[in-house]
């Protein structure tokens, strides 16, 4: 219901056989960009300020142009760089970037893929990813201290000069063994080229890094590869045979994108990389050690398309498992409740929850009671006016319930900041004037922001936060609000990074998470509104049973996978009481 700008999505295909034979084949020399294109429409819900391409061709001589990038702006991105393609580009090796922005910059600059340009082939890189790295600043650090001046201070500006400075070191060390070998000229061009090893840069580059992430990447002479984080946080999916190898941050993409079952795919593990060669080999690589492994949970819920076949199930079980918390809230009274959710993410949960009933109890009734109009533009210049307009983005079913007699279920994937339902879904589900509205949301309360990859980024922009912080301020408890924030203030400075602890987990220990609800209840009712409403959340048990592969749960529990994640919430709370008090 609150669209997160979130996750970055890639895509990678590295085609094993000459161009010609896919012409010959395929009847079409834009057979892989064809292919890049139906990936990256595949994935247009993982990002949509922006979207860019690369392609590498293998086969060019001194003179003409081999390394090709575009990039455009805006949700018809995907669309406009395509329509720039010409046969000029085609190439072996295609990469595919589509943006949301998590650090608030934005513009065409910070659109991805991203360039170094070298006379060199073989020290050309072309970088994208589904990345945050929360340890930026020592990483810059690191970078100037050898003498380097990055143009940009941003993750992947860093993260490019970093890679390019290794890649280079690679290129060096071969050059020194070319020699060595009485190599001369070309000779030692076709010998850097042919023995990149692209092992060797990744690990001297991902070393340094905290935070989750996919890395894609292409090199002038022909290499390719992606790199997970050590502890899994962001997902990919890769698939090979005797023609393409590719790769997409969703298993369906593949699926569809190439007629494959679930099986011929396989998930790029925490710390491996998929390294495919400049002579089209193929290979795994651990990259580095495996960390506790913390698989986003959010993923499941919400980022990733449900028509992934297990996250279709861990979907619904999410639903059903809410079934008695549900008929608790609405003492029973299955006849007189009407069933439905907030388009359209939860729409997978939404059937397993009446599938839960359905097995209690029968035949439940079950509507379309919301419908979410286009997005309305906010041409209206007052403040007033503007609000007005926000609150009919969404409308209701007219008849869809008895009004006062009976119960109104909505069920949504997850209730992140309320805005939209204090500006818009409570106004206008209480024209149907239902006994009661039962807002149901199938993940936990999200308590905390993240710091791999998706826009949640400060304390106060979780409801769940602001309306325990209004607890303690109700309940005179300033106490321990200035507790925490000298523990928090203690804990930054922590120098052993591993023993670094959430100090803000200690705000939310005195409520249960009832009171929290009842809180957020009163924060977001608009004002004049008729209709008793209660807010059911999932358990963090529940989530857990539902997603038993993907223990990543930071969001909801404080519990971060890295010592970075763990220093930006102290910091963050740091900074909510600092701006409180100025």
């Amino acid at each position: 219901m609150e669209q997160l700008k979130h996750e970055c999505g890639v895509a990678m295909i590295r085609l094993l056989k000459p161009l010609s034979y896919y012409q010959k084949k395929y009847g079409t020399w834009a057979y892989g960009f064809n292919k890049l294109y139906l990936m990256m429409e595949k994935q247009h819900n993982r990002g949509q300020e922006g979207a860019g391409i690369a392609s590498v061709s293998l086969n060019t001589e001194p003179g003409s142009e081999y390394m090709f990038r575009e990039k455009a702006e805006g949700k018809d991105a995907i669309t406009e760089i395509f329509s720039r393609v010409t046969e000029e580009m085609a190439g072996e090796l295609l990469m595919g970037h589509l943006r949301y922005s998590t650090t608030g910059k934005s513009g065409l600059t910070f659109v991805h893929p991203f360039l170094r340009r070298n006379n060199w082939r073989a020290k050309n890189l072309c970088l994208c990813g589904n990345f945050n790295m929360t340890n930026i600043d020592e990483v810059f650090q690191f970078l100037t201290a050898q003498g380097q001046s990055p143009r940009i201070y941003g993750d992947s500006y860093i993260t490019l000069e970093l890679m390019g400075h290794r890649l280079d070191r690679e290129v060096e060390r071969l050059y020194a063994i070319a020699k060595e070998q009485g190599l001369t000229g070309t000779d030692i061009t076709d010998y850097i080229d042919n023995h990149v090893e692209m092992a060797n840069v990744l690990r001297k580059t991902m070393e340094h890094y905290d935070g989750g992430y996919v890395m894609c990447g292409l090199t002038g002479s022909g290499e390719m590869f992606s790199v997970r984080d050590p502890w899994g946080i962001r997902p990919a999916f890769y698939y090979r045979d005797d023609e393409i190898v590719a790769l997409a941050s969703e298993r369906p993409v593949l699926q569809t994108t190439f007629d494959l079952q679930y099986e011929d795919i396989h998930e790029l593990q925490p710390g491996q990389a998929l390294i495919v060669r400049r002579n089209g080999e193929s290979r795994l690589e651990q990259i580095m050690p495996v960390r506790e492994f913390s698989a986003c949970s959010f993923e499941r819920i919400y980022f990733s398309r449900g028509s992934d076949r297990d996250i279709y199930q861990e979907r619904k079980r999410l639903g059903e498992q809410l079934t008695q918390p549900i008929l608790k809230a609405i003492d029973g009274d299955v006849d007189h409740t009407v069933f439905s959710y907030i388009p359209n993410t939860a729409e997978v949960a939404y059937y397993g929850m009446t599938d839960g009933f359905r097995k209690l109890h029968g035949e439940v009734r079950t509507e379309k009671v919301v419908w979410k109009d286009i997005k309305l533009r906010t041409f209206i210049s007052t403040n007033s006016e503007r609000n007005d307009l926000a609150a009919h983005v969404y409308d209701i079913s007219y008849g869809s319930l008895q009004p006062y007699e009976d119960n109104l279920v909505i069920i949504d994937d997850s209730i992140v900041r309320g805005t939209t339902l204090k500006e818009s879904i409570f106004k206008i589900l209480d024209r149907l004037h239902p006994k009661k509205i039962v807002m149901v949301s199938s993940s936990p309360q999200i308590r905390y922001p993240d710091y791999y990859g998706i826009d949640m980024s400060r304390l106060e922009e979780f409801c769940a936060f602001r309306a325990t912080m209004a607890l303690i301020e109700e309940r005179g408890m300033w106490q321990l609000v200035n507790d925490t924030y000298l523990a928090c203030k203690a804990e930054i400075t922590q120098k052993e990074p591993s023993l670094m602890c959430n100090q803000v987990r200690r705000i939310y220990e005195p409520f249960t998470v009832e009171e929290i609800n009842q809180k957020i209840v009163e924060m977001l009712r608009p004002e004049g509104m008729q209709t008793p409403v209660e807010l059911v959340f999932q358990s963090i048990e529940g989530l857990h049973e539902a997603c038993p592969n993907h223990p990543g749960d930071w969001y909801f529990t404080g519990h971060y996978p890295t010592s970075g994640g763990t220093r930006l919430v102290n910091q963050s709370f740091i900074n909510y009481v600092d701006k409180k008090l100025s």
